[in-house]
Parts: C-alpha cells; structure tokens; sequence
C-alpha cells in the first residue's frame, strides 16, 4: 500500500488509512523506517491520536520507549532505538515481554535491534521526495 503526503493536513488522513490496513490486516506490530526528519515520530503521534490514546503522543528518543493506552484499542508502545548502542540495550528494558503482550507496537530506528523483530510485521518506509512524504505499507 502507498500513500502520498503532500502537506502536513493530509497526515491525519494518511495516519486513517495505516490503521485500516493494520485493522484488515490484524496487525499491530509496526517498524517504521525513513531518514532523520523524514516525520516518523510525527506519523506515530498522528496514529497515536486516531487511536483514541489518553496522553498526546511524544518523541521517546530520550526514554527509548512511551506507553499509551486507548480505550478502543488497548496498550499502545512506541519506541525509538535511534541512541541505543546494542540489542542488550533494549533487552534490559524487558522489550522482549512487551512483544509478547497482545499491544500495539511502533518502533522506529528497528535497524539497531533486528535480530529482536519479529516475523509477519508491518514495515512502513517513509521516504522524502520534495516535499511530499511517500509512505508505503508492507507485510513482512
């Protein structure tokens, strides 16, 4: 699935349609990957929002990982491993039993702990041409 952005008011649109394919897709573990700046963390607090959460989504590159909860869709994680060194990094958060939790999961920077990712996932890829935020949606 592909998406277009061309402006920041077309994000709540295109943050509907990534939880429809996640709904008729029955997932809800998510890695997100596109350059520094390309609006990952701004995409997740858009989807964070839809989802109903109770706190405003936020940047967790400082605390590697926020939780949020929603009352429609239950326990929501969002992490971003761009500052972690090594897997033991996020290993000692206990990321291993929050994967197992039937949650929500966004992880942005998967890169630096691929060998922890999951099979049959949703990759979303965010690439900047001009302006214009190209997202595309896979099952992997």
């Amino acid at each position: 699935m592909n998406i277009k952005v061309d402006e920041l008011s077309g994000l709540p649109a295109a943050a509907a349609e990534i939880l429809e394919f996640l709904k008729s897709h029955n997932q809800k573990f998510v890695i997100l990957r596109g350059e520094m700046g390309a609006g990952k963390t701004t995409l997740v607090k858009e989807i964070i929002k839809q989802m109903g959460a109770e706190d405003e989504g936020s940047s967790p590159t400082f605390s590697l990982v926020n939780e949020y909860f929603s009352v429609n869709y239950g326990a929501i994680y969002h992490f971003d491993f761009y500052r972690i060194n090594d897997e033991e990094e996020a290993l000692d958060i206990g990321i291993e039993e929050i994967f197992e939790e039937d949650a929500y999961v966004f992880i942005e920077w998967p890169e630096r702990i691929e060998n922890l990712i999951p099979q049959g996932i949703v990759s979303l890829s965010i690439k900047v041409e001009n302006k214009t935020r190209n997202i595309e949606l896979e099952l992997v």
